[in-house]
């Protein structure tokens, strides 16, 4: 079993910068792909942004050249470095990690960090 756990969030203002993490603990040889996935209010859950091995990545047009993804893979960890935040960013994010399909490609989610940007 693989469990995935995020840390951070919290108020930001316009413009500024926040870090989440991302733990995964139990089979972590099993997960292909991590990432974050974010919900506002009233409106269903998307992708942010994913990243498979060390460094592929995607992003969502929305946060492209503001948002980073970056995993260590010796401390099975993820980060999503968020810079110049827009009150549009405001919304509840989860970690994410699907397990590679040989092990029969299971979806893991975090409970959610709240990322509340205003002034």
């Amino acid at each position: 079993q693989v469990q995935v756990v995020e840390s951070g969030g919290g108020l930001v203002q316009p413009g500024g910068s926040l870090r989440l993490s991302c733990a995964a603990s139990g089979s972590t040889f099993r997960i292909a792909i991590m990432g974050w996935y974010r919900q506002a209010p009233g409106k269903q859950r998307e992708l942010v942004a994913t990243i498979v091995g060390g460094d592929l990545t995607t992003y969502a047009d929305s946060v492209s050249g503001r948002f980073t993804i970056s995993r260590d893979s010796v401390e099975d960890t993820w980060s999503l470095q968020m810079d110049d935040l827009k009150p549009e960013d405001t919304a509840v994010y989860y970690c994410y990690a699907e397990e590679d399909h040989y092990y029969g490609g299971r979806v893991l989610w975090g409970k959610g960090t709240l990322v509340t940007v205003s002034s």
